[in-house]
Parts: C-alpha cells; sequence; structure tokens
C-alpha cells in the first residue's frame, strides 16, 4: 500500500487513546484486502471535535470510545436503530458528509459466541449492567437468547432488564439459576487484579460456555477456571475482533479477513 492523496483516512478517537490495539487491527486488516486506507488514533476531549474533525477533513469512518460513546450521538446525522436502543456508538460511516452512527459492540459478541454455540432459546446470563451489557444484552434478546441480568446494584440491573426485556436477579443469586451461557460484562479480573473473579468456582457446571468481555489477560481465571470445570471458553478478545471486523465491512464494503485481524491482535497482546 502506498498512501496518496486518494488514500481514506479512518481513526479512532478516545481518551485515552494510546493503549488502542484498533490502528493494528484495522492497518493490516487494509494491507491484508490491498485497500488504499489507513487508520489512525487520536485523542480528543470532547464528541464535537470528533465530528468537526470528520466533516472538515473528509475522515471516512471512525472507531468511538471511551468516553465518547454516547455523546458523539448528539452530534450524528443519523444513528442505526440497534445503535439508538443501546444508546451508544462505537462505529461512525461517512458517506457524502453524513454521519451515521453504529453499534457493533454487541455484534461482535454474537459472532464470537456463533463459534461456539447457538444464541436462540438459550438461558443467557450476562453478569454486569454497563455499556456491554446493555449493547451484547440488546444483540441476544433480538436474537430470541433468553436473558438474565445479574448485577450487584440492582437499581440499574432491574433497569436494563426492563429496558431489553430480559429477567433480573443479584449477583448473589447466581448459584441458584440455571444458564447455558453466561457472560461477564464487568471488568473484575482485569490486570492488575487478575486472581478476581465474579462468581464462585462452583457456580461454572459442564458444558456450559462461558465468555470474558475482558481480553488482558487473554484467559482470566474465570476462563481458566471454567476450562478446568469442563466449560467452552471465549475470550473477550473475539469480541473486539468481530466488533472490527463489522467495522471494517461497514467502512469499506469488502470481506474482512478475520484472521489476519484475530493474529495481530492475539499476538500483539500475547508479546
Amino acid at each position: 500500500m502506498q498512501i496518496n492523496t486518494s488514500t481514506p483516512i479512518y481513526a479512532v478517537f478516545g481518551d485515552p487513546i494510546a493503549h488502542s490495539l484498533s490502528p493494528l487491527m484495522h492497518n493490516s486488516a487494509f494491507s491484508a484486502v490491498e485497500y488504499n486506507g489507513v487508520y489512525l488514533a487520536f485523542r480528543v476531549e470532547s464528541a464535537e471535535i470528533i465530528v468537526s474533525s470528520m466533516k472538515n477533513l473528509g475522515l471516512k469512518g471512525a472507531s468511538i470510545t471511551i468516553p465518547h460513546k454516547i455523546t458523539v450521538m448528539d452530534h450524528l446525522d443519523h444513528i442505526d436503530p440497534m445503535a439508538e436502543k443501546i444508546g451508544a456508538v462505537n462505529t461512525i460511516v461517512n458517506k457524502d458528509g453524513v454521519l451515521t452512527g453504529y453499534n457493533t459492540d454487541g455484534s461482535g459478541a454474537v459472532k464470537a459466541l456463533r463459534e461456539k454455540t447457538k444464541i436462540e432459546k438459550k438461558n443467557i446470563a450476562i453478569i454486569g449492567a454497563g455499556g456491554a451489557a446493555r449493547a451484547i444484552g440488546f444483540e441476544t434478546v433480538s436474537r430470541r437468547g433468553r436473558v438474565t441480568i445479574f448485577n450487584r446494584s440492582a437499581t440499574r440491573g432491574e433497569k436494563l432488564a426492563l429496558e431489553i426485556g430480559a429477567d433480573f436477579y443479584p449477583l448473589s443469586d447466581f448459584s441458584k439459576k440455571s444458564h447455558e451461557i453466561l457472560i461477564n460484562t464487568t471488568p473484575i479480573g482485569m490486570a492488575p487484579n487478575t486472581e478476581k473473579m465474579p462468581i464462585n468456582k462452583n457456580d461454572l457446571v459442564k458444558d456450559m460456555v462461558v465468555m470474558d468481555a475482558v481480553y488482558n489477560p487473554l484467559k482470566t481465571t474465570l476462563l481458566q477456571t471454567a476450562e478446568v470445570a469442563g466449560c467452552t471458553v471465549i475470550s473477550g478478545v473475539y469480541m473486539f475482533i468481530y466488533q472490527g471486523v463489522t467495522q471494517f465491512e461497514l467502512w469499506t464494503g469488502k470481506s474482512a479477513p478475520v484472521q489476519v485481524m484475530s493474529d495481530v491482535v492475539i499476538g500483539a497482546l500475547t508479546k
């Protein structure tokens, strides 16, 4: 690839942003399919700057990360219906100066899950009630999963469950319920506190599918313990990769080189 005056520019906007693996993933993908695009990272403090930069500089697309996923919505021309439901945007497409916002976080989790299991009519436990839980909750319910939200805060958990059409129970009641799929969306187990788990090891049942949205470390204590218990495990890195796959396809109209994207991200995390 040779960068020239015709090269489309893409970016990730957030604060902080130095840790982002998105430039590595997307630039590797552009190169693999010989797409003349370049992807950069920008630390910005406001959503207004994101939108004005995209329009004034003609950026073709962007990834949006913390803390701008919600505030950027007020400045876009259009918002995809699923992103509207979720209440957050992590992807923007610029088509002829018109900015449309999407959310690929939940669909990324669904794609990762579907590599290992069906979602339809499965009993799915989601731990947490934040942005990731919301995105995954809406996407799994829309695919006829039977979702239960478990959260320490009843107020937040009940609110999310009501909005997505799910059940709610306090996290302390987790062991009393039966689940075929477990998804942890909390930061419990993330580096540097890698020894922690959101549930007790006795709550992990053989043949359960367990996914952890945390991907640093690649295999959290929850996933290690689940594997020993005979569960099928899915690292949160695949949720990250597949949300990027959908972004790539929205921006370019091309099929994403999934294996290339997976190899470079996992390679970076294992160094």
